[in-house]
């Protein structure tokens, strides 16, 4: 049976602390991160914490993108979630990369499959 979709949870630590305070800046790194992988944007929304941190969404036809930032720890929480042929991990290396990441682990879990089966974290130093 083929996958319905591919999960991609991204852990990233060592983030810069302006960027993931900023909501705007947030916003725009993940519509462009779904841009980027061929996604059809459809709704955004994020919410900026006090004292700091965001939570947000992108819901793409293809499914989401979304994140939790702790600004005091350098760490973001990061899902991709994507149906069909897209590859979910061109935009969480995006959304990475633009968080100035030191250190990133992506798990990639096939979806619709039947029972979980996790490829092994590829953990990157940056």
């Amino acid at each position: 049976m083929e996958t319905m979709g591919r999960h991609v949870i991204s852990e990233l630590w060592g983030c810069d602390f302006e960027k993931l305070n900023n909501m705007e800046k947030i916003e725009q790194i993940f519509v462009d991160a779904a841009l980027k992988s061929g996604a059809e944007v459809r709704e955004v929304a994020f919410h900026k914490f006090a004292p700091q941190g965001v939570s947000g969404v992108v819901i793409i036809s293809e499914s989401h993108l979304t994140i939790h930032s702790f600004p005091e720890h350098g760490y973001a929480s990061i899902d991709v979630y994507t149906c069909g042929d897209m590859d979910p991990n061109i935009a969480a290396n995006h959304i990475a990369d633009a968080l100035n990441a030191q250190t990133r682990e992506n798990i990639e879990i096939p979806r619709g499959m039947g029972p979980v089966q996790m490829k092994r974290p590829e953990v990157k130093a940056l």
